[in-house]
């Protein structure tokens, strides 16, 4: 059972091999000490395929939740990469809103109470004011969506300039008030594009829902191992504690592919993971348990 007294800290799907299973991910999840995962949709077509889930792959990932303890609280919708809001190709905004819902009636199917969104205006195109414009909409008719559903988007901080901080999401924020769009630093990310993450930290602290804790260096935004870059957890984690943040911090990792692990060696590889993150979290104030 999820205890609520302790400060909740979860691992990203991708962290566990392609090749495991539902049950040996959520096993190796579990082993490790993480209370949740995040689910992931991604721009592949076997991750896509998941929004067409039927009644007996919702009911095997339920039961193995209520078996496991490991809940899925968010989804990580990063097919709008492939797809994205502000594409010049109508076909293209128009399978971008079909992913919008199907992934928020999976969210809903599920028990997810928050999508993260993946938030470029473009992705393999060029960005200008009209694909700026064209995502704006995007994210209005979106988040009337998720209302309807009940479910909340969040903004996350990108790995690329357009919303690399919390500053720049804020204009969307403003553009679109709702207590269904809010949003979701990356705390590597807030790295690279802010030289003040402390304060972009404080100036969104009222619309965040939840904290990715991912490592980075100048330029690098994915696979710098913990304690190898630049980002200054310790500061930040210490920030995040003044400001009275107690919700959910997610370790955002990537799996080695093309390396068969066992769960045991899988558990043990995001554990130390989990360590060192819990090290930073209890040098900024946190009271976290082992």
């Amino acid at each position: 059972m999820f205890d609520l007294n302790k400060t909740p800290l979860g691992i990203y799907e991708k962290a566990l091999p392609n090749a495991f299973s539902w049950r040996e991910k959520m096993t190796a999840a579990r082993m490790a000490g993480y209370d949740f995962m995040e689910l992931s949709v991604d721009e592949s077509d076997e991750r896509l395929a998941r929004l067409d889930w039927g009644t007996e792959e919702i009911r095997e990932l339920r039961s193995l939740m209520d078996e496991t303890g490991i809940l899925f609280p968010s989804m990580c919708l990063s097919a709008h990469r492939r797809f994205p809001f502000g594409s010049k190709n109508p076909e293209t905004r128009k399978r971008a809103f079909e992913v919008m819902e199907k992934g928020l009636l999976l969210a809903q199917r599920l028990g997810i109470g928050c999508i993260q969104l993946a938030t470029y205006d473009v992705y393999y195109e060029k960005s200008d004011e009209e694909t700026k414009a064209y995502f704006l909409d995007g994210m209005k008719r979106s988040v009337e969506m998720a209302a309807k559903a009940g479910v909340i988007l969040a903004m996350e901080i990108m790995d690329t300039p357009f919303v690399g901080t919390i500053l720049r999401a804020t204009h969307y924020l403003r553009e679109i008030p709702s207590p269904y769009f809010k949003i979701y630093p990356d705390l590597g990310n807030l790295s690279q594009f802010s030289s003040d993450p402390e304060s972009e930290l404080e100036l969104g602290i009222a619309e965040t829902v939840a904290i990715h804790v991912k490592e980075t260096e100048p330029g690098v935004f994915k696979n710098v191992p913990f304690g190898s870059g630049t980002v200054q957890f310790e500061k930040l984690f210490k920030k995040l504690h003044g400001l009275g943040y107690a919700g959910r911090f997610m370790v955002e990792m990537w799996a080695d592919n093309n390396y068969r692990q066992t769960v045991e060696e899988a558990a043990e590889q995001i554990g130390e993971a989990r360590k060192f993150v819990i090290s930073k979290m209890r040098q900024g104030g946190y009271l976290i348990a082992e």
